[in-house]
């Protein structure tokens, strides 16, 4: 099984299981880098796939809940470098495979092909890169997919659908159904409209949909299963860790009951 397909394996095997899969983000190294393998093990535990996010200087896509928590941990000294290292040495301890989320800067500079071969070995299955088009993504895809890892690709609800089509077909582990055309950490909730446009990217996608962007309560993970195959928690995570308040209970508190 190439590492991408493991992505889609365990969502699968949640919704198998009558549960809208889970993935947490977290930022890398927030708020304490030394408490960030041990985090990480923790909402592996109740997860279905990880995101980590690589801290970067301008997370365009992101509202100030993970802005803040990047810029943290840029004055804190977390490195892509320093993320590889950690997940080296947590190895066969992390439960949930990972997905990293990055600003393209970091990846280009660590260089596509070192970036495909450490990510294969860390257990890193995917990237998601929120400022990369798909029409210039192909140096990336090539180095990522000879070593077995995907390319994420992002839709919303602009997208036409020609475009969505492309997108779907080209993802690999999962397409990233972003929910709203904003930035991470809005406090509106999740849109009207949401249904009819989560079904529509199901349509047309042979793999599972997650959605993102606005999803902090159980009653968001609901109506978003109904419709998609995972619900991404991202902010509303980072704001727990923020507090100091346990990230696995907080995840626990987002099942059915």
């Amino acid at each position: 099984m190439q590492a991408h397909e493991r992505l889609t394996a365990a969502i699968r095997a949640a919704n198998d299981g009558g549960r809208t899969a889970l993935v947490p983000f977290i930022t890398a190294g927030y708020p304490e880098p030394a408490e960030f393998v041990s985090t990480l093990q923790a909402i592996a535990k109740v997860g279905d796939v990880v995101e980590i996010g690589i801290p970067f200087s301008d997370p365009m896509a992101d509202g100030m809940t993970i802005q803040r928590s990047s810029f943290v941990a840029l004055q804190k000294g977390v490195s892509l470098e320093w993320i590889f290292t950690q997940l080296e040495s947590a190895q066969g301890d992390i439960d949930a495979p990972l997905v990293m989320m990055s600003y393209l800067n970091p990846l280009l500079a660590f260089g596509y092909e070192k970036l495909a071969k450490r990510a294969a070995a860390t257990g890193v299955c995917a990237f998601i890169v929120p400022d990369l088009p798909f029409e210039e993504s192909e140096d990336i895809r090539t180095a990522l997919e000879a070593e077995g890892v995907g390319l994420i690709q992002l839709v919303t609800p602009a997208t036409p659908e020609a475009r969505l089509e492309k997108l779907a077909a080209a993802s690999k582990g999962f397409v990233y159904a972003v929910t709203i055309t904003g930035i991470t950490g809005g406090g509106a909730g999740l849109p009207a409209g949401l249904a009819d446009y989560l079904d529509k990217v199901s349509a047309v996608s042979a793999l599972p949909v997650c959605a993102g962007f606005g999803i902090r309560a159980a009653a968001d993970v609901a109506n978003v299963g109904a419709h998609a195959a995972g619900a991404i928690v991202g902010s509303a995570l980072v704001e727990v860790l923020e507090k100091g308040e346990d990230p696995a209970a907080y995840l626990e508190s987002l099942r059915p009951e």
